[in-house]
């Protein structure tokens, strides 16, 4: 019986690889996974597929979505075609309610597992939109783990600014790598930023 996953974590805990490790796995058996990933604004491209791309260098071609991208449609489309075994999304962070409502109808009416990955909280420690309804409607929580820098579980993401401080201020969405974020526990995080009274 297929499920919705949320596969969450901080920064640099693998969750892309993980992504293409499982989409492998199923083509490995000779199934049809549909990988999907965000398009940011100032990314913006005119082509349907984007490449997917670790920090350790596994890569895959991938589908684009954005804040009006209807999957259930898409996937019933694609379904129609050639048999959707699996569908996978990359920076699930990203997706809006009703977004998260038509991952929950892929797995509840075509019956096709979907396993997203993201974040779980911004740099603030603030929940994302997308992570939100995940938490709230996803079969199956899983949490990838990551490090802090002294040795605890890192949850959260401090971001950085040109300089190397820590900065609350800002966009919720900012491009970056590890020059912009670094992974933290909790204890970290309470310590490096101001949080509002």
């Amino acid at each position: 019986m297929a499920q919705l996953y949320f596969y969450y974590s901080a920064m640099n805990a693998g969750k892309t690889t993980s992504l293409l490790q499982s989409s492998y796995n199923y083509k490995e058996r000779g199934m049809h996974t549909v990988l999907y990933t965000f398009e940011i604004e100032s990314l913006k491209s005119h082509f349907i597929n984007k490449i997917i791309r670790s920090r350790i260098g596994l890569t895959s071609s991938a589908r684009i979505f954005n804040k009006t991208t209807n999957f259930f449609y898409q996937i019933t489309e694609i379904n129609h075609n050639s048999i959707v075994h699996c569908v996978l999304i990359d920076e699930c962070h990203f997706l809006n309610r009703d977004q998260v409502v038509d991952l929950s109808k892929i797995v509840d009416i075509l019956n096709i597992p979907v396993l997203c990955y993201g974040l779980r909280t911004d740099f603030r420690g603030d929940l994302f939109a997308g992570s939100a309804w995940l938490l709230a409607w996803a079969d199956k929580l899983i949490e990838l783990k990551t490090i802090c820098y002294c040795g605890r579980k890192a949850n959260r993401v401090l971001r950085l600014d040109k300089k190397g401080a820590v900065t609350s201020d800002g966009d919720q969405i900012l491009l970056g790598g590890n020059d912009r974020y670094v992974s933290v526990c909790r204890k970290h995080f309470i310590d490096k930023i101001k949080l509002p009274s």
